[in-house]
């Protein structure tokens, strides 16, 4: 190696690093979780509200309510007028005029046939009252509106459409203020005006009915009644309808009850026109509620309290509709895209193991440079360094201690291994261990090993085979979780084989590969040489580095036949530092090399296939999934609760064949697969709540520090090399690679020939 090539690989010096990163806050944020829980708290109440709005509505038809005994109705009540008054403690009635009609309309506005209602009483010069459902003038402030401005009358029915009588007195409350404060803020005006719904004449009245309109008018509201009743609801057919009112009346002044809204009303349009006429004909005189029993105007200007907290409830409403509109679509792309994924997930797999098969050329037989960076890996560095010693395959093996203060470098000089070097340096970074290692190393191809990982005899020989095609920069092997005890372990464990191990091959057939992990990898030294080496820039230096070659038109590929057996965070705590470090990174990865969207070859594939796939797959969706949770249980609470849980299990399933498949794949037990649906309810969650803190503070700015995970010493010794210097006795093999023992090859006793 040439000098300029050393001083190039050097790692730099801790001064240096400081002042190119400059002074930075370290930490997360805490503010943004307030912030999260802000917004997730606002979205379940907004759908609530929405539920309670859209799916508590009453959408029966006004005379479908169930009569009910009528021991406590005045009698006074019973047989007097349709307009009631029980605001003072004696209850009041008034009936119509002698030759006067009030139309009424219910349930209204509907955008389809209110206009055609207003049209056919504007063409013939007739007032009417309409009682609006607060839900659906919050919907059509703009008909609420057009009624006040040609001369209508207005009063409330309800916010909801519900029946008074059988709801409780808090929720009578809340239905009449809603629909008021509706009316507020469509219109700017109050009404005293109330028609219950699923009321009709006054000698109907029940003690339910009775009791809530004892209240009303305790709250100020004037209940209006029927007298007659078009029976428009039942769409008889035009004839009919107009014979019931036409009939009806006599000489005698009636409040008409007919709909416009609450279902296809075209036949009420249509008998609109002919019972206006032949009313006309007749000497009827049409007014409003209040002229035809001769009272005070009940429409007034609402107070400006009044029109904003109206306005704000309108905006609530439709704030709360767009946002089931857009969560509507986003889980239908999101589900769509879900299953997509899995099934070209799916499909990419069986082809990569086909083309596995073929094999990758001439058998690569040329020495390796493992290079172990190690940091504090007293737990784990023997069982690692033994096991590279051990393998079929020509090796070396240096050992980078940085900067360690447990004495593991003491312990690895102290084995007196054949084929092992030792180099100490003073803390600076696993990148720059690792520049260390490539600056040492004798041979072109080198394999890049953390401290806490145990190889298979045949992995290292494995993990070159794919440089036989002069194209290929760097190969990815296959991490295996030794610690598989418990549910968190079991859970890795599935992560690793089914998300890990599955993405991989389709990265590999996209050729779009983004990462070799550091536990598992191999390089060609002069491809590493030529990027730079190892980048420092992110906390994912595999990812970085990975990126890096693909842009340098480097061919990475996956070889799943190379395991190794590294162990994983046993504690929640320690899960979730090592996936922030390690979702950080990767967003600090793919921001650095968003330049290969534009490019062409290597690089764009790995821009427009490889970037956009993490984007989707590992930023937006994991984002979506409070959104998607919050949205499930209102779908629990409100829609189809069969109909939910059937999509979850139609989901779990998906997820379930393609954890079989991943499993048979890389020759797995299934055993495991039983805490699959755990796995989505906690550990998933665990992960999502992981990129949005990666998220957040990648967009506050904030730089993390290098977080290295506690071990526990899962990872075990091999067999005791035989050979010059190995150490003496035996130790146990590394817990669950199968027969490790007898797989162990005569080069595993001379592990350096040929070095």
């Amino acid at each position: 190696m040439t000098a300029a090539r050393r001083r190039r690989a050097a790692p730099p010096t801790r001064s240096k690093r400081r002042g190119r990163r400059g002074v930075v806050r370290q930490g997360p944020l805490r503010t943004h979780w307030l912030l999260l829980t802000a917004l997730l708290l606002t979205l379940a109440a907004t759908l609530l509200f929405q539920g309670y709005t859209q799916h508590l509505y009453d959408a029966r038809p006004d005379q479908a309510a169930t009569p009910a005994a009528a021991g406590t109705v005045p009698e006074a009540v019973r047989t007097g007028g349709p307009v009631i008054d029980t605001a003072g403690g004696q209850p009041r009635t008034a009936a119509p005029k002698p030759g006067t009609i009030a139309l009424t309309f219910d349930d209204g506005p509907d955008p389809r046939w209110t206009p055609q209602v207003l049209d056919a009483l504007k063409q013939s010069g007739v007032h009417a009252t309409f009682f609006v459902v607060g839900t659906q003038a919050a919907a059509h402030p703009e008909l609420v509106r057009r009624m006040i401005a040609e001369g209508h009358q207005v009063g409330i029915h309800t916010f909801t459409h519900t029946d008074l009588g059988t709801a409780p007195s808090w929720r009578r409350s809340l239905e009449l203020r809603e629909a008021q404060l509706t009316l507020a803020g469509a219109a700017d005006v109050t009404s005293s005006l109330l028609r219950p719904p699923y009321s009709s004449t006054a000698d109907a009245l029940d003690d339910r009915g009775w009791s809530a309109v004892r209240q009303a008018g305790q709250e100020g509201y004037l209940t209006v009644l029927t007298t007659l009743d078009s029976e428009d609801w039942r769409r008889p057919g035009v004839p009919d309808i107009v014979k019931t009112v036409v009939a009806g009346p006599g000489n005698q002044g009636q409040i008409v009850l007919m709909h416009d809204a609450g279902g296809n009303r075209q036949q009420t349009v249509d008998a609109l026109d002919v019972v206006l006429a032949q009313l006309k004909a007749r000497g009827f005189r049409f007014v409003t509620v209040s002229e035809a029993v001769g009272m005070p105007d009940p429409v007034h200007p609402a107070g400006a309290a009044d029109h904003w907290q109206g306005l704000a409830l309108i905006w609530l409403l439709t704030g709360g509709g767009l946002v089931l509109d857009v969560l509507g679509w986003l889980l239908w792309a999101a589900g769509a895209v879900s299953v997509l994924r899995a099934v070209v997930v799916l499909v990419a797999a069986r082809r990569h193991k086909r083309l596995r098969r073929r094999g990758w050329g001439p058998p690569v037989t040329e020495p390796v440079s493992v290079i172990v960076p190690a940091y504090n890996e007293i737990a784990g560095i023997e069982p690692a360094v033994r096991s590279l010693l051990a393998s079929d395959h020509p090796v070396e093996v240096i050992v980078v201690d940085d900067g360690s203060t447990d004495g593991t470098a003491d312990l690895v000089e102290s084995l007196n291994l054949p084929y092992v070097r030792v180099i100490r340096q003073e803390n600076a970074g696993k990148p720059a261990a690792l520049n260390t290692g490539i600056a040492a190393a004798r041979a072109e191809l080198l394999v890049m090993v953390d401290g806490d990982t145990v190889f298979e005899p045949d992995a290292v020989r494995m993990l070159v085979q794919p440089f036989a095609d002069p194209g290929v920069g760097a190969v990815s092997g296959n991490a295996k979780v030794v610690n598989r005890g418990g549910l968190l372990g079991r859970w890795q464990h599935i992560e690793y084989v089914v998300g890990f191990n599955l993405d991989r091959r389709l990265f590999d057939l996209a050729e779009c590969m983004p990462t070799v992990p550091g536990a598992v990898g191999a390089f060609r030294r002069s491809a590493l040489l030529a990027v730079g080496g190892v980048g420092e820039e992110t906390l994912a230096e595999d990812t970085d580095l990975t990126m890096a070659l693909c842009r340098a038109g480097w061919r990475v590929v996956y070889e799943e036949r190379a395991k190794a057996w590294t162990e994983a965070p046993a504690s929640l705590s320690a899960l979730w530092r090592q996936r922030y470090r390690w979702c950080y990174g990767t967003l600090q990865a793919m921001w650095k090399h968003r330049g290969a969207l534009a490019q062409q070859g290597q690089a764009g594939k790995l821009g427009r296939r490889g970037l956009l796939y993490l984007l989707m797959f590992q930023v937006l969706l994991p984002l979506l999934a409070p959104v998607v949770d919050v949205f499930a249980l209102y779908g629990l609470a409100f829609l189809d609760p069969v109909r939910i849980v059937a999509l979850w299990a139609a989901f779990l399933l998906v997820q379930v064949l393609m954890g079989v498949y991943a499993f048979r794949l890389d020759k797995e037990r299934l055993g495991p697969l039983w805490s699959l649906p755990l796995q989505q309810f906690v550990y998933r969650q665990l992960m999502y709540l992981v990129v949005i803190q990666s998220v957040f503070t990648a967009l506050a700015g904030s730089r993390l520090r290098w977080q290295r995970m506690q071990r526990y010493g899962s990872l075990q010794q091999p067999v005791t090399v035989d050979g010059p210097g190995a150490a003496q006795g035996t130790a146990p093999e590394p817990v669950g690679v199968g027969g490790y023992r007898a797989r162990v090859h005569e080069a595993a006793r001379n592990p350096g020939q040929g070095t």
